[in-house]
Parts: structure tokens; sequence; C-alpha cells
């Protein structure tokens, strides 16, 4: 499965290193971008690609564990592609990447889904995207790890610089240093990111939460009271309703001026007193010269 096919060179390449046997789904959402590559597909005599336009995010249950691999090249900002396209610094913005990232995570959980983890051959999930940034690269596989049982393994690339483990104050998965990352000052090439991915099962790691819920609360057992309460006691304890809250407070005032052994005179309020005289600075003395 290639998940983003158009415009069809990933799925020209697929099929002349499966050379030209089994069966590679070409999928793109918009189908304005699939006439590239069906026109790609017919140009090379590729004979074993099936184009189609399905939302990718919804892969995940229309084909669940259909394939043997999956090729996911997200659709991102394209901040690796500045070098040779210096648009995307004016047309991209913060509020791009994050739609970007979260628009990710769906594909990526869909492509994870979609894979057969009990394949013979197959298992594998390859993840890219042509942009440097953290939020698109290092957190999608991250977000991934925690949501899917999978693991990252080694891409089989002797060259490129090892994804981030840590960045500012954000740690990620250590396995993270398998992925691999390309910049275009120092490998000469787009900047682009790439990581393999393992699919181990179809759980789903459960949260704590509900782990802690279904066990069931704690009971509270009570011991019953042995003799009944006299009628008499309970109303020596009720205050009687002659008392208001003005003697209650009269009552313990003396009380805790005898205990502290000395009577606590009562504050008055003095009054400020006005002075008519004015200040005035002193003079200084003239010198003679």
């Amino acid at each position: 499965l290639d998940m983003s096919a158009a415009p069809g060179g990933k799925t020209s390449y697929l099929a002349q290193l499966m050379r030209n046997t089994g069966v590679i789904i070409a999928n793109d959402l918009k189908p304005e971008r699939q006439k590239a590559t069906v026109a790609n597909i017919h140009r090379l005599g590729v004979r074993n690609v099936v184009a189609c336009t399905y939302d990718g995010r919804k892969l995940g249950d229309t084909f669940r564990n259909g394939f043997d691999r999956v090729l996911l090249d997200a659709p991102c900002s394209g901040l690796g592609v500045i070098s040779r396209d210096s648009s995307v610094k004016v047309q991209r913005t913060m509020a791009d990447i994050g739609r970007c990232s979260h628009l990710q995570k769906e594909l990526l959980l869909a492509a994870i889904d979609a894979v057969n983890n009990k394949s013979k051959s197959g298992g594998v999930l390859v993840y890219s995207t042509c942009s440097v940034s953290i939020a698109e690269n290092e957190e999608v596989v991250n977000y991934a790890l925690a949501k899917r049982d999978i693991k990252i393994i080694d891409s089989g690339l002797d060259f490129g610089k090892p994804g981030f483990t840590r960045y500012q104050h954000r740690r990620f998965h250590p396995s993270l240093g398998l992925t691999r990352r390309f910049y275009p000052h120092v490998h000469n090439m787009d900047g682009f990111y790439v990581a393999k991915i393992l699919k181990l099962s179809d759980e789903r790691p459960k949260k704590k939460e509900d782990a802690n819920s279904n066990q069931e609360p704690p009971t509270i057992v009570t011991k019953e009271k042995s003799k009944k309460s006299d009628p008499k006691e309970e109303a020596q304890m009720l205050p009687k309703p002659d008392e208001t809250e003005t003697e209650k407070k009269n009552d313990v005032l003396p009380l805790k001026r005898k205990e502290m052994g000395r009577s606590i005179p009562p504050k008055v309020k003095r009054k400020k007193t006005k002075t008519n005289a004015k200040v005035n600075k002193p003079r200084r003395m003239k010198t003679s010269t």
C-alpha cells in the first residue's frame, strides 16, 4: 500500500523492485493528482498497480490487516525543500505545521492498522516526510508508539543523522535514535525524515486510568451499635432553644482569660491628632569668600 501515491514516482519504483509481481494499491485523496499517477504507470509499463482515491485516515478500517507492507510519505509542510522552493517560507505558518502534525498522526495510526503483523514477508511500515520539523517527525512517531504495539527498527541507511530523542524540554522514546534525518546543507539533498516501524500485534496499550477503572471500589464496613440511644441523652446533647450565638461567645471569652491567668484589656481606638505647625527647612548660612 502506497497511502500518498501521487504523482506516482514511489509507486513505479516499488513496482520495479517487485518486478511487476504481486499487487500495489496506489491511493491518494485527490482524483486530480491521481491522473498523473495513472499516466506514469501507463508510460512505464507497470501492470501490478491499482489506483484509488480513498481517505487515508479510513484505510485502517477499510483494509484492516490487509497489507504486507505500507509506505506512508505523509503530506507535510515542505520545510525541507526550501532550498529549491523559496515560496514555502512565505506560505507556511505555525498553524499549518500544527494541522499537518494532527493529520500525520491520524494517517500513521491508520497505516499501522492496515499492516498485517502476521505476514511472513511483511508487517513493516515506512513513515517519511520532506520536512525537518520536530512536530511533524519525532512527535508523530512518538505518539504512535504510545497508541499502538509497534517498535522502531533500523532503517538500513548508512548515512544521515539519527533522529532526536530529546529536544529542548521534550523527551522522546530512546528508539527514535534509529530513525534518520537528512539536511540540505549536510547531505546535499532535500530535507527529509525516515522511520522504519515493525508492527508487533493488534493490541493497543491501555491507559492507567482505564486499568484502575476496572477495579471495584473498596467497601466500608461499619459496626452496628449494641445499645439503643436513650431519648434523654439525645436531648441533653442538643443546644438549648434559649441560647443564642452572642451569649455563647460572651461565655467563652471570660473562660479564655481565666485560663491564660491574666486579664486582657479591651482594645481602645486612638484618635489621630492634627498639628498645625509648619515644618521649615533650615536656612543655609552664607559664607564670605
